[in-house]
């Protein structure tokens, strides 16, 4: 059972990650050149939010039942943008403290050469 659910889980998981776009941007986002860009990702969060809206606005009226399933992956999705924005933030903030530390050790180093 255990061994079944385990094997339901990673084929949905492969499903996502090759056929949803979002991934791919949460990938570019997590590069170092792509951290400038979460807190723009966040924007994305109110489509999905208004997609899921509208979606549960069909389904009230008389819509099919599996655009339940749409609603549950545009709020997931819009989760996912929102959490990559804030997380972003961090991580560029980590990066460009890193990198100043880098720049300034790299400055005493030189002016500590040029003083012998």
């Amino acid at each position: 059972m255990i061994r079944l659910l385990w094997t339901a889980s990673a084929e949905v998981r492969y499903f996502l990650r090759r056929y949803m776009p979002s991934n791919d941007l949460l990938d570019l986002i997590r590069t170092r050149k792509g951290l400038k860009w979460g807190v723009p990702a966040m924007l994305l969060a109110g489509p999905y939010l208004a997609a899921a809206f509208w979606c549960t606005t069909l389904i009230e009226s008389g819509g099919p039942g599996w655009l339940h399933l749409v609603v549950l992956l545009c709020i997931w999705n819009a989760l996912k943008m929102l959490a990559i924005g804030t997380f972003s933030v961090v991580l560029l903030t980590k990066a460009r403290v890193h990198e100043y530390r880098a720049q300034r050790q790299e400055r005493s180093a030189s002016a500590w050469i040029h003083r012998r």
